[in-house]
């Protein structure tokens, strides 16, 4: 069973309050894409092994990206390629490049900078039991409500109060039989064009073709970084494990 990481880092930093690439910038000295792919690379074991590592970078950025991460060229099969217009998109580019032999995939976001190595190794083998789709997840706990389009006020009104227990928020990484994986891609194309109509996940497009989606359980140091709030918490995190 060869194994291939897929780590999206085409994002912008805007939300974070950053004019380049989100992925590039430091948490505690040291890039968010850095971190993730020391942390997908910390779950190696010899049945576990990650042969090939694909990095979705935003145009203009590949050889920055090779650089970043030149001292993974030795643990990895490492590429660094150019992301497209959406998650999506840049998820296919990196699909694109994979070796024949590689069977199972791992999608990770470089947001989710923190994610441990023993949530991949966990995602790793749900896979190799015999699951075709796996993402961690943690429950919800506060309560969800589902609401319609706003009226003349502006608020909107609840439409439905989901049960509590029947939901969870999903993380990454996500993990996927190849060829499954390249089938939901192929079958979700048309909409990867922007970030509007694209897939917000990988396990959504298998959802689309009627194939089931396993949930193993999640981290919440896998927490995904969007805001300056977000990025000072997990610095938080840093120093009390230092």
């Amino acid at each position: 069973m060869s194994i291939a990481a897929i780590l999206t880092a085409a994002g912008n930093g805007t939300r974070l309050g950053h004019l380049g690439p989100k992925a590039f910038v430091p948490v505690a000295g040291v890039p968010l894409l850095l971190r993730a792919a020391r942390a997908l690379l910390g779950a190696q074991a010899d049945e576990d092994h990650i042969d090939q590592l694909v990095v979705t970078v935003p145009e203009g950025f590949v050889a920055h990206g090779s650089t970043l991460l030149s001292e993974l060229s030795g643990q990895v099969d490492l590429w660094v390629v150019e992301g497209g217009p959406s998650r999506q998109a840049s998820v296919a580019a990196g699909l694109a490049t994979l070796h024949p032999a590689v069977d199972v995939v791992l999608v990770h976001d470089a947001a989710r900078a923190l994610a441990p190595p023993s949530l991949v190794a966990r995602v790793i083998e749900a896979v190799r039991g015999g699951h075709g789709a796996v993402v961690p997840a943690l429950p919800v706990v506060d309560t969800v409500k589902r609401v319609g389009p706003p009226g003349e006020t502006g608020a909107r009104p609840v439409v439905e109060t989901p049960p509590r227990g029947e939901l969870v928020s999903v993380q990454t990484p996500q993990g996927f039989d190849r060829s499954l994986l390249d089938r939901a891609h192929a079958a979700g194309a048309a909409g990867a064009g922007e970030e509007a109509t694209a897939a917000s996940d990988d396990a959504s497009l298998v959802e689309a073709l009627g194939e089931p989606v396993w949930v193993v359980p999640g981290d919440e140091n896998a927490m995904k970084i969007t805001t300056p709030a977000d990025l000072a918490c997990v610095e938080r995190v840093l120093r009390g494990a230092a």
